[in-house]
């Protein structure tokens, strides 16, 4: 079997439907290869056919892009190391970034505020020019500042690595398509998803343990509560990562994440020196403590589901307020606060036709949603 033959048999097993990333590691540890394992799942299951996987192995060459398997020696250790590892991964650009060490996370909340954005952008710079390589999502705000800053590093040519909750030849959101195009060029591009695939709620949540696991360490800007960047914080933690937060004012939205986590024993991180020390030192810090089991975890269940882009449930203790904390007076889309709630379509409608009814927000022209006048003080 050539190694095509082998990538076609595991592209054909893991985009079979009920087959998530712990199914797939199951049945290959059974088996003993993906195309046994096809033989046996065929009888039971829908699977794709072998031409669609060679066709989409010919999109990814058209791209100028690759698909490693958990087998290829350039698969990150780090992520092997999951239950839950993606058994494949799409990559375009400067491969060998998967395995460089130290690598630093950085994430926080997609409507960051100007100073938030800054100081994300320098210690970004200045953690490149030291030779600790970045990684985020490439979402807007907190990521894209990441991002823009380890790439001005090395005189505009330092290295960042975007893991993608899409398919790797889709860009979003659309305003960071030159922040896409450059990352191809000089960092390098991730998703486990196939080619051609859009945006999804369900996605991005689980891209987020991607982020964690390649790196030793992850710092969270500005973040709510509420936000999704706790949940790579936690998965971080889980792995023994190390966890930086850079603190804010009390009263602001937008600092409750990291205060949270310093509470919780997070490393302060008022600049790259702050971080450096910490990755620099032989002394390893306490571990992150555990919650008390209040915060909402939006990422309670492996990967293993029937439907692969909703597979992060519905949490009851999410109520209805804590849609609040996405939105503004100028107004927010839909598809945002979706995207930046963790929770499914569904459930957001419902939760704003709540607040509507309550009289807590009111809808915009461009399917947009905003705060009115008397919960201005939720303001992310």
């Amino acid at each position: 079997m050539t190694a095509d033959d082998d990538i076609a048999a595991r592209l054909q097993l893991i985009n079979t439907e009920g087959i998530g990333p712990v199914g797939f590691k199951r049945l290959l540890a059974r088996f003993g290869s993906a195309e046994e394992a096809l033989r046996e799942t065929a009888a039971k299951k829908k699977v794709p056919s072998r031409q669609w996987a060679e066709e989409e192995l010919e999109r990814v060459r058209s791209f100028g892009a690759v698909v490693l398997s958990s087998a290829d020696p350039r698969y990150p250790q780090k992520l092997s190391e999951l239950d839950d590892a993606p058994p494949l991964l799409y990559v375009k650009g400067n491969i060998a970034l998967l395995n460089h060490r130290p690598a630093v996370a950085v994430v926080g909340t997609r409507n960051a505020t100007i100073i938030g954005r800054k100081l994300t952008s320098k210690i970004s710079f200045e953690l490149t020019e030291n030779d600790v390589l970045i990684v985020s999502g490439m979402a807007r705000g907190i990521d894209a500042a990441a991002h823009k800053g380890a790439m001005y590093a090395k005189e505009r040519r330092g290295p960042t690595i975007a893991v993608l909750g899409t398919g790797i030849d889709r860009i979003y959101p659309p305003e960071n398509e030159e922040l896409y195009h450059q990352i191809g060029e000089q960092g390098l591009l991730v998703s486990e998803y196939p080619m051609g695939t859009n945006a999804q709620s369900g996605n991005f949540p689980r891209r987020n343990r991607i982020v964690a696991a390649l790196s030793e360490a992850v710092l969270v800007a500005e973040a709510t509560g509420k936000s999704g960047s706790l949940i790579t914080a936690r998965m971080a933690a889980d792995r023994n990562r190390l966890i930086f937060a850079i603190p804010g004012s009390p009263g602001e939205a937008r600092s409750e994440g990291p205060n949270s986590l310093l509470r919780r024993g997070a490393l302060w991180a008022e600049n790259a020196a702050d971080i450096l020390n910490v990755l620099n030192s032989k002394i390893r810090p306490e571990p992150l403590r555990p919650t008390d089991g209040g915060e909402c975890d939006l990422f309670t269940k492996t990967l293993d589901n029937l439907q692969k882009t909703a597979d992060i449930p519905p949490v009851k203790n999410c109520d209805k307020n804590s849609i609040l904390a996405y939105l503004s007076a100028e107004g927010t889309d839909t598809d945002e606060i979706i995207r930046s709630s963790g929770l499914d379509a569904p459930s957001v409608a419902m939760l704003l036709i709540e607040l509507e009814m309550e009289d807590k927000i009111i809808r915009l022209p461009g399917n947009k949603i905003a705060l009115t006048g008397k919960n201005m003080k939720v303001r992310r």
